[in-house]
């Protein structure tokens, strides 16, 4: 470790999956932001050919986004800049917790990259959900697990557990 620390918002995937050291983990949201199933997944949830979808950041003035932030030492990025590489760009943001705030940094996937799906009807979201598999598992699993770690956390997002129980139906 070299010492300098960083916050990490997590709002997919980084909320219940850590493949990676880290030394505090706290409920967090930001502000103006929207998480949604809009960014294809090529290389963890689907393939080249079919990609999954995953989550991303929508800007969306007065929405609040709530997930989990990482406190983790600056080598981590490393490994965080190779798994978020399918169109995910490094952001600063402003975190907020229930006792204060921090600056921090997050993974958004802006609209127009290489691998942006962009909104879709909610049936066709679930059904591109419902086939795809890729290297990390299925994009079902993903789903499940966002939406229970969600939970667990006692956040409430409508798009995630609609589509979740569209899933489950």
């Amino acid at each position: 470790m070299n010492g300098t620390l960083h916050w990490v918002f997590g709002y997919g995937s980084l909320i219940w999956r850590q493949d990676f050291p880290f030394i505090d983990a706290r409920r967090a949201r930001i502000n103006g932001w929207a998480r949604r199933f809009w960014q294809g997944s090529h290389d963890h949830r689907g393939m080249p050919e079919d990609p999954g979808r995953v989550v991303t950041l929508i800007e969306s003035p007065g929405a609040r986004c709530f997930g989990r932030a990482l406190l983790v030492d600056e080598e981590v990025f490393e490994h965080l800049d190779h798994r978020e590489k399918n169109g995910y760009e490094r952001h600063d943001v402003r975190l907020f917790f229930d006792d204060g705030a921090v600056d921090g940094v997050t993974y958004i996937a802006p609209t127009g990259n290489f691998a942006f799906l962009g909104e879709a009807p909610l049936i066709d979201i679930v059904e591109q959900i419902r086939r795809c598999t890729g290297p990390s598992g299925s994009n079902i699993e993903y789903v499940l697990e966002l939406a229970r770690a969600l939970r667990e956390l006692k956040i409430d997002d409508p798009h995630v557990f609609e589509i979740e129980s569209c899933l489950l139906s």
